[in-house]
């Protein structure tokens, strides 16, 4: 059947107006931000609009597309319709508000039509370069990803040298270095859908093994591409590049969390550079990687909250294993333990303590101009962060769909496979319609970025996408029975590593009050 996508754009309308009542009783309020339980609601509901709006386009490019633009539209409707219920005054609207979607809603939320996306994939619409990119780093993660992500996740594992250097030999570290300085970016939203697509297919064989190693290398590019020197780019854009230089990103601390403003490790100025004290923690990959990109009070006043912090890079010697303990000539100390996780292994992710490390004024980003600017510098790292991390979640959650699928044909219950049962069809064709269009949506955020736009829906797609790959994941382990709870099934590994795409990169909570909602009040467009 041809599918009318005007129903579609109607509905969309209509939860983006619920949604736009809401913001507009509460800017009438005293102080918004008390009210958080509906905020929050907002935050993800606006995403799911948001992922919504840019649906209808895809929808109208063939009948597959229409059928996963539509399963996704009618489930994040009903799922507003179920935040209103009952609180209709909350949210500043009548009762009834959302029946004009009722028709749309029940058509496409049916079971028989959910189910009858089970076995379907959604085209890309990539042009021939991009779906040789995505076929590039989908082998590499099949051929030499997938070999140790299972030995690295039970045992914890270092991760081979031999995963960085391929990646290092494909470009994957220069992705978004600019072409002057040895990497591949040339300023065109090539560069952003490079990105997305790379670390989707890496992140499909092994979140903590593939398409995590692009993040902090990622996140340290754009914040010397925003306010480093000419010099620092020249010194430190061809070595992340070509992987000589490997990153970790030093920014939370034992108290202080998303609370950045607060921060207490201080940089100290001394003969020729600064000497740093404290302790930072979840600093991934800081036993292997060369440099720490590491955000420090170098205003004393703590009354200037995140106009007092700088950003570094903190150079270090490269290590292996779970702890280290350096020490420099000067009598700096740098030491550092693992921190032991649920999922997400590999990578490590250590506490580390620093005693008097000396580092050079060359490595203050931005040199004097660049002080007291650490925090804004962070954030433009961690915005493309954000991006990066969606396109983790959606690789995790085509690896569980792969894998859930798999096992669906395989294993017989009563008779017939269960993927021939209705229940586990209309499990697999939500999955498929959410991965369809997180993907899309990525797509549409990579655009946004690469004109300078899209920041507050960046951090929209990493809201929703990263809490819909623990529902995927869930599923796809749920599908497998008591075979999911094994280790020796790769489903496993894939839930408990999902469940970190929520908390790291801006934890959910924080995400959606302290920023999402809090842009979404200041738009008195929306």
């Amino acid at each position: 059947m041809t599918i009318d996508m005007q129903p579609a754009a109607a509905a969309t309308a209509t939860a983006r107006a619920v949604i736009s009542s809401a913001l507009s009783r509460l800017r009438g309020e005293e102080d918004p931000e008390l009210e958080q339980v509906l905020l929050y609601d907002i935050a993800h509901a606006a995403s799911a609009i948001e992922i919504c709006g840019s649906l209808i386009d895809y929808g109208a490019k063939g009948d597959v597309e229409a059928r996963f633009a539509c399963a996704f539209i009618a489930d994040a409707v009903a799922d507003i319709g179920s935040k209103i219920f009952g609180r209709e005054q909350l949210w500043g609207v009548e009762p009834g508000v959302l029946d004009g979607t009722r028709e749309f809603v029940a058509i496409y939320r049916d079971p028989v039509f959910m189910a009858s996306l089970a076995t379907l994939e959604a085209p890309s619409h990539l042009d021939d370069d991009f779906e040789l990119v995505a076929e590039t780093f989908r082998r590499f993660g099949e051929e030499k990803i997938l070999e140790q992500a299972e030995h690295i996740h039970r045992n914890d594992a270092d991760i081979g040298e031999d995963i960085i250097q391929g990646l290092a030999e494909l470009g994957c570290f220069g992705l978004s270095v600019p072409e002057e300085y040895g990497g591949f970016a040339s300023g065109t939203e090539s560069d952003y859908f490079g990105m997305v697509i790379a670390t989707e297919e890496l992140s499909r064989a092994s979140l903590g093994a593939g398409g995590s190693l692009i993040t902090r290398p990622e996140i340290l590019t754009r914040a010397l591409e925003r306010g480093g020197t000419e010099e620092q780019k020249q010194t430190w854009f061809p070595t992340i590049a070509t992987g000589e230089t490997m990153v970790a990103v030093a920014v939370t601390e034992p108290d202080y969390g998303s609370d950045v403003a607060n921060l207490k490790v201080t940089a100290t100025r001394t003969d020729g550079g600064w000497n740093i004290n404290g302790v930072k923690t979840w600093c991934t990959f800081a036993g292997r990687a060369n440099v720490l990109m590491l955000l420090a009070r170098t205003d004393p006043d703590r009354s200037k909250a995140h106009r007092g912090l700088s950003l570094f890079i903190v150079p270090k010697p490269q290590g292996r294993g779970h702890e280290f303990d350096h020490l420099q000539d000067s009598g700096g100390r740098m030491e550092g333990r693992s921190i032991p996780t649920l999922g997400y292994r590999g990578m490590h992710s250590f506490e580390v303590s620093f005693e008097d490390w000396f580092v050079e004024d060359d490595n203050l980003i931005g040199g004097q101009e660049g002080e007291g600017k650490g925090f804004y510098l962070q954030m433009a790292g961690f915005e493309n962060g954000r991006l990066q991390t969606a396109a983790r979640a959606v690789g995790v959650m085509q690896a569980a769909l792969d894998e859930a699928r798999q096992y669906g044909a395989d294993r017989h219950v009563f008779g017939q496979p269960i993927a021939d049962y209705q229940l586990t069809q209309a499990k697999l064709g939500r999955m498929a319609a959410i991965i369809a269009s997180a993907r899309q949506y990525s797509y549409s955020v990579a655009t946004m970025m690469a004109k300078g736009e899209g920041m507050l829906e960046a951090s929209m797609v990493k809201a929703y996408v990263c809490k819909a790959a623990e529902w995927v994941t869930r599923e796809a382990m749920q599908i497998h029975g008591g075979f999911g709870f094994a280790e020796e099934y790769r489903v496993s590994r894939l839930f408990v590593d999902a469940r970190v795409l929520s908390i790291f990169e801006g934890a959910d909570e924080t995400l959606c009050l302290k920023l999402i909602a809090r842009r979404l009040l200041a738009d008195t467009d929306r």
